[in-house]
């Protein structure tokens, strides 16, 4: 039996923009696609809809996109996919850990988008399927985390930095966001100071887990998450 296509919300107040989304979500992949224009709109039509993902843009009437963020992530962890104009926002919308999952700059091509959006549904698909018994768990109010029913010795830098990295697994972090996600002053330190915190967390994860190696190096571009563990 073949399963029922994936709906996408678009939130976008420019109908051109929506209309180019929806159709080469729906002509050429295969999608459902439905359109809210407003920000103040998209709880009411969440709820009645349910998308299994947001394609959320942030400067939007009504209501911005950051404002909405948060509110659906009270609701759902449904997959959002956050879309911006202004470059300068990129590294805020991870550092201040507003619960999207991704975002795509403007302009974009159509096919970059549709790479995205199926790269982050296979994701969230794997990770449903996922099952484990223990996993790595976060309290934010107490600035605690555990894995695998340990309590993690962070300090709260550390905690800041990983609830950033495993909360978005895969993502690839640069320095600089990672520094944002850290320091909610959005301080100036140095690439080494970065380094040294990922050097520390990593052998308190090793501790942890194993040996198993839960954050990865990219070369030349920062650090990313990878994990067989469930996140909450």
């Amino acid at each position: 039996m073949t399963s029922p296509a994936k709906k996408i919300m678009i939130v976008e107040d420019e109908p051109k923009i929506a209309a180019l989304i929806s159709d080469y979500l729906e002509a050429q992949n295969g999608f459902r696609s439905m359109v809210v224009d407003r920000g103040d709109k998209v709880m009411q039509a969440f709820c009645t809809e349910q998308p299994d993902l947001i394609l959320l843009d942030i400067m939007l009437p009504g209501l911005d996109g950051i404002e909405v963020c948060k509110q659906l992530r009270t609701k759902s962890d449904v997959p959002i996919i956050m879309i911006t104009a202004r470059v300068e926002e990129i590294d805020r919308l991870l550092g201040l850990e507003l619960g999207a999952d991704d975002y795509i700059c403007k302009p974009f091509s159509p096919r970059e988008m549709v790479a995205r959006v199926k790269a982050l549904l296979r994701r969230c698909s794997a990770a449903n399927q996922q099952k484990p018994a223990l996993g790595l768990t976060f309290n934010t109010e107490q600035f605690r985390a555990s894995l695998n029913g340990q309590i993690l010795p962070l300090t709260s830098v550390e905690f800041s930095l990983l609830k950033t990295l495993a909360t978005h697994e895969g993502m690839v972090f640069s320095r600089d966001q990672l520094m944002n996600a850290m320091y909610s002053d959005y301080r100036v330190v140095s690439d080494r100071a970065v380094d040294t915190h990922v050097k520390n967390l990593r052998r308190k994860l090793d501790q942890a887990s194993g040996g198993d190696e839960l954050i990865k190096s990219v070369y030349g571009m920062g650090y990313r998450f990878e994990s067989q563990y469930l996140v909450n």
